[in-house]
């Protein structure tokens, strides 16, 4: 079924790109959600005439994404679950849950909008993609764990370790240039 869309659409097309999608797709998503019209001539020209209309409003939802993604820039959300020795989780993390997480961070988003191909079920720190608009995401931070003490032990001890890697960058530099300079 040929549609024309409304909007971006990921892995799909620009707004105005008449594309071919299944029919079940189109009914049951495109079409309901008012991404996309049937390709047909009256339609085509209707899209014409509120081209401008459409472009403008995508334009200030993009900008006001684009704010709202500058402030969740680094966003780190920590889930308490319980778990196993072994780190596997009793349940599992979903995207609504990751949803909440943020919501009650101060933002506000929707499930849908939380990118996580497959359920999180183990404990640790995962980055998941959160698309605020079809050309705006941001990644937020994920940490789960067993207790607040537990994800703060954590995230102290990493950033010891990153602290070393750049120590040991640091020193190989240094003595990359010695060698540099004694070869000289």
């Amino acid at each position: 079924m040929e549609v024309i869309l409304l909007e971006r659409i990921e892995k799909l097309g620009q707004m105005g790109d008449v594309v071919n999608v299944k029919p079940g797709f189109a009914r049951n998503f495109l079409l309901p959600q008012k991404k996309a019209l049937r390709a047909s001539k009256s339609n085509m020209d209707y899209f014409e005439k509120q081209r401008v209309q459409l472009e403008a409003l995508n334009l200030k939802r993009r900008e006001e994404a684009q704010a709202v993604a500058d402030k969740m820039t680094g966003l780190n959300v920590l889930m308490v679950r319980q778990a196993g020795e072994s780190g596997q989780l009793y349940g599992s993390v979903s995207g609504k849950d990751v949803a909440d997480a943020i919501k009650a961070s101060g933002f506000t988003v929707e499930r849908r909008q939380v990118a996580l191909d497959n359920p999180i079920k183990t404990l640790g720190r995962y980055a998941v993609r959160v698309a605020l608009h079809p050309e705006v995401a941001v990644t937020v931070t994920v940490t789960v764990a067993r207790s607040q003490e537990e994800a703060e032990r954590a995230l102290a001890a990493e950033e010891e370790v990153e602290e070393e890697v750049i120590e040991e960058e640091i020193v190989e530099e240094i003595e990359i240039d010695i060698d540099a300079e004694q070869a000289e």
